[in-house]
């Protein structure tokens, strides 16, 4: 019998993971035709309500690591560049922003960069928001100066298909930061051995819009690198219900491929490794490497 497990992530967001379900169940096939199928980055509102509520911590966490392993000039206060692939609906570029940050952010997703430039101007908070690939984002906008900071928290990484695409990105990534500078990626890490499905659900609401979203996991294909995703999004405002399907797939790492991966980049070295959540306090050694992991590189030099 499937087993819920709820887990507090942060105050006014429920996750609940669903696990030991074989990979050939589907309880959730019946009700498919009820979801129209979209991008779920194309309704960047109902995807910042469920995601907003874990800024805070993010940005202080972020905080933490420049206190932790930043450069001298962040310790000494003076103003940090921040540069954010994969920005999302822009929360994290504005909360850095609000802390004093120059921060330049970038997305693929049209809508997406919209609503984040929207975001700003609403608040009267200036930073820098473009559109641009992850693997070639170095090629098609101009940065300026180097960056003390770069961070893509959510596993967004996992976007890029290719370890040839992964590896550009870093170098991106690398050629933009100062000399010990830092970036701070997060990414789910997959166990090749798994055969079930797997499930988590979130609630997010704000302003009269609760947004349900239910994401079911496939069992990852070792040998093409990939695991197919779904989310399914139940708005509900005003006594009405709006249902929507996005599917896609991601690249898989496991800790060895991830690692191997970090080799390829040598003006990339490790100096920390957390978990999702976002305690300084708490790291780990590469050998212990889990599930939710987030690495702290910093530029050699």
């Amino acid at each position: 019998m499937a087993r819920w497990l709820a887990v507090a992530r942060a105050p006014g967001l429920l996750q609940k993971k669903l696990r030991h379900v074989p990979a050939a169940v589907d309880i959730l096939a019946p009700v498919a035709a009820r979801y129209s199928t979209t991008d779920w980055y194309s309704t960047p509102e109902w995807y910042d309500i469920l995601y907003d509520v874990d800024t805070r911590r993010e940005v202080e966490f972020l905080g933490d690591v420049m206190d932790c392993y930043g450069s001298s000039r962040a310790r000494r206060g003076k103003r940090v560049r921040a540069l954010e692939p994969a920005c999302g609906s822009g929360r994290l570029v504005a909360a850095l922003a609000r802390r004093g940050y120059s921060v330049v952010g970038f997305d693929l997703s049209p809508e997406m960069v919209a609503y984040a430039k929207q975001r700003l101007r609403a608040a009267g908070l200036r930073a820098r928001v473009e559109r641009a690939r992850l693997e070639s984002f170095a090629d098609e906008l101009r940065l300026g100066p180097p960056f003390q900071l770069a961070y893509c928290p959510v596993s967004s990484f996992k976007y890029i298909l290719s370890d040839a695409g992964a590896r550009a990105h870093l170098e991106g990534v690398a050629s933009a930061l100062a000399p010990g500078g830092l970036y701070v990626l997060g990414l789910h890490l997959t166990t090749y051995e798994e055969t079930r499905l797997e499930r988590e659900r979130w609630v997010g609401e704000r302003d009269g819009v609760r947004v349900i979203c239910n994401v079911q996991t496939w069992p990852p294909d070792r040998r093409r690198r990939r695991e197919r995703m779904r989310s399914r999004l139940r708005v509900q405002q005003g006594g009405a219900e709006r249902r929507t399907e996005t599917l896609w797939s991601w690249r898989t790492y496991s800790a060895r491929q991830i690692l191997g991966l970090f080799a390829m980049v040598p003006s990339l070295e490790i100096v920390g490794v957390h978990d999702f959540t976002y305690d300084i306090e708490r790291s780990w050694d590469v050998s212990e490497l889990e599930f939710d992991t987030i690495f702290v590189l910093r530029k050699r030099g």
